[in-house]
């Protein structure tokens, strides 16, 4: 599943301008929106070790930012929203993609530093944890495995994950991959990031 969606991500050709990789940048703020208020939750926080620091949805709007791009504004909810109690289960699933994507971020990286951008300027959600991406995605799976779930939870876990690759795969397809047919009816890029509107 993970590697049928990054081809497909890599066959929009995030990387062919910086208009593009504006919207592979908010392709990544809807989803890292989804998934923001789970880490103000106390539960997750005692489960996964340095849970705050893996929050990323404020480096993707500063490198909307630096992009000069307005991001988005969706007025559907987010996934996870903080008033609502989380289900643990299936936030371990969301979590699971959000930080398996990580692994991948430096052929990103690279990527995007032919466009001019790197860890401290526009792509900034794309670098590197201070350990380094593998030991800290060991250390989150490590925390993940250690969590006692019943059968019907790791069905739950499972649930979290393929929703996951469903919503990030919904926003890919509705930011990046073309659809000439309906060219017509949709903005263009440039009329996208200038107004920041849907």
């Amino acid at each position: 599943m993970a590697q049928r969606l990054d081809t497909i991500i890599m066959k929009s050709e995030p990387f062919a301008s910086r208009e593009r990789y504006g919207l592979f940048v908010i392709v990544q703020q809807h989803f890292h929106r989804d998934i923001d208020a789970l880490y103000l939750s106390s539960v997750l926080d005692r489960l996964l070790p340095d849970f705050a620091t893996r929050r990323r949805l404020p480096q993707i709007e500063q490198d909307l930012d630096d992009l000069g791009i307005v991001p988005v504004v969706k007025c559907d909810a987010p996934a996870f929203r903080i008033e609502d109690e989380v289900d643990i289960p299936s936030a371990l699933g969301w979590l699971y993609v959000a930080e398996g994507s990580n692994l991948g971020a430096a052929f990103l990286l690279k990527e995007a530093a032919r466009l001019g951008l790197n860890d401290g300027f526009g792509a900034r959600h794309l670098a590197a944890a201070p350990e380094g991406r593998g030991l800290h995605w060991k250390t989150f799976t490590a925390a993940l495995d250690a969590v006692p779930l019943s059968d019907s939870k790791e069905e739950r876990v499972v649930a979290g994950a393929r929703a996951a690759f469903a919503r990030v795969q919904g926003l890919v397809n509705e930011y990046l991959v073309q659809q000439p047919e309906h060219s017509a009816n949709r903005p263009s890029a440039g009329e996208l990031i200038a107004s920041g509107d849907t």
